[in-house]
């Protein structure tokens, strides 16, 4: 049998389609699903605590969350009792007495204490911070600050003084000198 030329062009393209219709398999990739923006870690700031000697004698950690600011402080070679403990204003410990550091971090100039007259309390006021007989101690609290607020331009300090925070009185709680010092880095 032998077959026109029309008929050979038409039976070899149409080959030709067949063929590459098995050729490359089709493409099966899924299509992405535009995912939600994860967030954002909470940003965090720790100060490394140290005594009037220069020893190192703790830290306090401040995380960012929806409440504040969440104090995470943990001591050690500290003097027992009760002590003041506190966020100050100024990120610097360079004095020997840590007066450097300023005043209580107090961004809304309100009253000190949580028993003051209202409105109260400053945004660095903490609980005391009780030191066991081993010279540890551990405190949790939540600051009503910021963080921007905390890492501002001249930065902020944690301090531990040496006497009980009386909650009450102006400016500062009456809490004495200052034991223990640390400047706050973001990281």
């Amino acid at each position: 049998m032998k077959l026109s030329p029309k008929t050979v062009s038409l039976f070899a393209a149409a080959s030709a389609l067949a063929l590459s219709a098995c050729g490359e398999p089709a493409d099966t990739t899924p299509e992405t699903e535009t995912a939600e923006p994860a967030e954002a870690p909470a940003q965090t700031a720790t100060a490394m605590l140290k005594d009037t000697d220069g020893n190192d004698v703790g830290t306090a950690t401040a995380t960012e969350t929806a409440d504040g600011l969440a104090i995470a402080l943990n001591v050690t070679g500290m003097p027992a009792g009760e002590h003041g403990a506190h966020i100050h204003t100024t990120g610097d410990c360079s004095a020997a007495d840590f007066t450097s550091a300023g005043g209580h971090w107090n961004p809304m100039d309100v009253n000190h204490g949580t028993e003051s007259e209202a409105p109260n309390p400053h945004a660095g006021d903490m609980p005391n911070l009780v030191v066991a007989e081993d010279g540890t101690g551990t405190l949790e609290a939540t600051s009503n600050g910021t963080f921007a607020g905390l890492m501002d331009e001249d930065g902020s300090a944690f301090v531990v003084h040496a006497n009980a925070d009386d909650y009450m009185s102006q400016p500062s709680g009456d809490a004495g000198p200052r034991l223990a010092c640390g400047v706050f880095t973001a990281g």
